[in-house]
């Protein structure tokens, strides 16, 4: 790639926030990476123009004046993929927060080296033949996820030399393979979706711990969801939850112009919680991207990729990835805010006319895949959407669901009513509830697609009743239909409410979800059968129904047993 020569030639010529113009001799391509000013400030080339140069800075600007050298590097905005990702806490140029300046800085520099030593363990044989995203070795892991050192994506041949096991730094060579050397980290760019063999459909689904998604609208691991909501409806602590409870092995958690209150909140938690799936720390199986929003805007248009570059990295490990990116409208914004510094022609409510592509782009890195190396790894891309006012008709509402298979919209009148998680069952939808049907019938749950239908009919059916019984009152109901508002209420508070900060009921296992959700059904069963026999609906109504809505709670998170003693403690009418 033909660049800047650093002659000195190159000079800013204008600077308007994030946005830099400079001119000077020799040619740089769009996407090459630049550093600005005595200090080096990096940014990012995008548009060229009668030999001017318009860069986006992903930093303060501040202090860089007109005449100030530029320098092009050669290749475009990377990220060093290594040992060193799990647990910890990056920028959005994946920077090191935790230990800044000690990794990776601005230019990818050969100075700019992790001290640290790895443990690293070969698993190939000097002379055997690998192809691209064969393992080589092993770098053990914080917690129970390994490093599993690979051939780069267009590397492969004959491993000419291997070292041997040992402690090595980040950057030191620990094969040859074709005469080329393969280091413990790759650089990757972030805005280039990692290569596979062959992408598959989903098959198995994600188990989230969170019933109103696992039981109603779930979603497959490789597949895409979002989660729309207006402020206050509860966003940042469903995704926290999922972070937290989901089955996944790497957590992905892009903090993209949130609050810097929140995100220090999921890393302070994602500390001190316990890995129920490992025993250790959750941080240990955890990336998190953080650009808060008094982070540099144009860091928070690039984190998103980073986050995703991250985790097809580890997918190509062989693992199942999960990213949380919290949240793609503060991302939309941040595409916005340049569009309109460099002149380009905005679409509806100022949004770049590119906006849909970039939606599409992203959320098209979600994948199960079969890896170069043959192994089976996956990428889920959630995504929370925050639109202004809860204008669910907004550009970044309304694109993003044309590119996501799950909407989990959060509804502000549940939020109020303090039923956690919000999720609305009349907004929301899932098409991967074939996959996950399949998938509970093969595990030995063949009943799984028959219990959400009736869950979701009943749902629908109480909400077309209750604007009835606005206009007539409730009183004014047949028995049956006032027996459906009743089991409808049952499975609301019973159910799909869940108490995030309740040990047993924080996370739900399956089988703890379906006896929930059949206890609900098989009293309201019981309940309609006492109605048709002429038992007064004003006697079922004021049954104790305290032990089955208590259940959720009392039992713990995959004692189904225990639920089906407490369903059993509610006494009928009549002793049915």
């Amino acid at each position: 790639m033909t660049t800047l020569d650093g002659s000195g030639d190159a000079r800013v010529m204008r600077v308007t926030g994030p946005l830099v113009e400079i001119i000077g001799t020799g040619r740089v391509a769009v996407s090459d990476q630049v550093l600005l000013g005595p200090a080096g400030v990096p940014g990012e080339v995008v548009a060229i123009r009668d030999g001017t140069l318009t860069v986006q800075s992903y930093e303060y600007t501040g202090g860089l004046r007109v005449g100030d050298p530029v320098r092009a590097l050669r290749h475009s905005l990377a990220a060093r993929l290594g040992p060193g990702l799990l647990g910890g806490v990056f920028d959005g140029l994946l920077r090191p927060l935790d230990r800044a300046g000690a990794w990776l800085g601005p230019e990818l520099a050969d100075d700019a080296v992790d001290d640290r030593r790895w443990s690293f363990r070969p698993t190939a044989r000097a002379g055997a033949p690998v192809g691209p995203g064969d393992e080589i070795g092993v770098v053990a892991g914080p917690g129970r996820v390994d490093y599993r050192i690979l051939v780069p994506p267009d590397g492969g041949g004959r491993v000419d030399d291997l070292g041997p096991a040992g402690t090595y730094r980040a950057d030191d060579v620990v094969a040859t393979v074709a005469g080329r050397p393969v280091r413990l980290t790759q650089i990757w760019p972030v805005r280039r979706p990692r290569p596979v063999r062959e992408r598959l459909d989903p098959h198995h689904p994600l188990a989230t711990g969170q019933r109103a998604i696992d039981v109603l609208f779930p979603v497959a691991k490789g597949s895409t969801a979002a989660v729309p909501g207006g402020f206050g409806t509860g966003k940042t602590m469903l995704l926290q939850q999922i972070a937290k409870w989901s089955d996944a092995d790497v957590i992905v958690y892009v903090g993209c112009g949130e609050r810097g209150n929140e995100l220090a909140e999921v890393v302070a938690e994602l500390g001190a919680l316990d890995d129920p799936r490992t025993g250790g720390r959750l941080a240990d199986r955890t990336v998190v991207v953080a650009n808060t929003s008094n982070m540099p805007m144009m860091a928070r248009e690039v984190s998103v990729h980073a986050g995703a570059t991250v985790a097809e990295y580890f997918r190509d490990m062989g693992y199942d990835v999960v990213v949380i990116a919290d949240s793609t409208s503060r991302w939309a914004e941040a595409m916005r805010e340049f569009a309109s510094r460099s002149g380009a022609l905005p679409a509806e409510e100022g949004y770049p006319a590119d906006l849909a592509s970039a939606l599409a782009a992203f959320y098209e890195r979600a994948a199960s895949v079969h890896t170069l190396g043959g192994r089976a790894g996956s990428v889920t891309v959630i995504g929370a959407v925050s639109p202004p006012g809860g204008d669910l008709t907004e550009p970044v509402t309304v694109n993003t669901e044309r590119f996501v298979r799950c909407l989990w919209t959060l509804d502000r009148a549940l939020a109020y009513a303090r039923q956690y998680p919000a999720v609305s069952w009349s907004a929301s939808y899932s098409r991967d509830a074939g996959v996950a049907a399949t998938a509970h019938a093969r595990g030995g749950d063949p009943a799984w697609s028959q219990r959400r239908s009736r869950a979701m009919a009943v749902l629908a059916e109480a909400d077309r009743l209750t604007a009835l019984a606005e206009l007539v009152g409730a009183g004014s109901l047949p028995a049956r239909e006032r027996v459906v508002l009743l089991t409808a209420r049952l499975m609301r508070d019973g159910v799909l409410q869940q108490n995030a900060l309740a040990a047993t009921d924080a996370y739900c296992g399956p089988a703890k979800s379906a006896a929930l959700v059949d206890a609900v059904l098989t009293i309201g069963d019981r309940c309609r059968d006492l109605a048709d026999t002429g038992v007064p609906v004003t006697l079922i109504e004021e049954t104790d129904f305290g032990p089955l809505l208590r259940a959720r709670e009392r039992a713990g998170p995959d004692d189904a047993e225990a639920v089906r003693r407490d369903a059993a403690a509610v006494v009928l009418p009549g002793g049915a």
